[in-house]
């Protein structure tokens, strides 16, 4: 299996290599005030990508930090609720449990 990964990696690798081969041709970013830059298409391509998912990442970060500090807090109420006593089952807790 981990044979199988590798070979798409390199066909995926060749496939984006031969890409970027066949867009090698200049192109002209026009930016305000009559800036101007020429790159290769795939470098701006690969720049443009780089971006999307570093903007798309920072998009994230916040429901990330949200859900870590509700997971934490849920881990201590857990510690805290497992170092109580427990308390003995009696038979009202058993018919109510059995006739559920």
């Amino acid at each position: 299996m981990n044979a199988l990964i590798w070979v798409l990696r390199g066909i995926l690798f060749v496939i984006l290599l031969g890409l970027a081969i066949k867009n090698s041709g200049e192109v002209e970013l026009r930016f305000f005030f009559d800036a101007s830059w020429q790159a290769p298409l795939s470098l701006t391509l690969l720049i443009a990508l780089s971006a999307g998912v570093v903007l798309g990442l920072l998009a994230l970060l916040p429901l990330v930090v949200r859900q870590r500090r509700a997971i934490g807090a849920l881990n201590r109420q857990l510690a805290a609720r497992d170092r109580l006593p427990q308390r003995p089952a009696s038979a009202d807790d058993e018919s109510a449990a059995a006739g559920a």
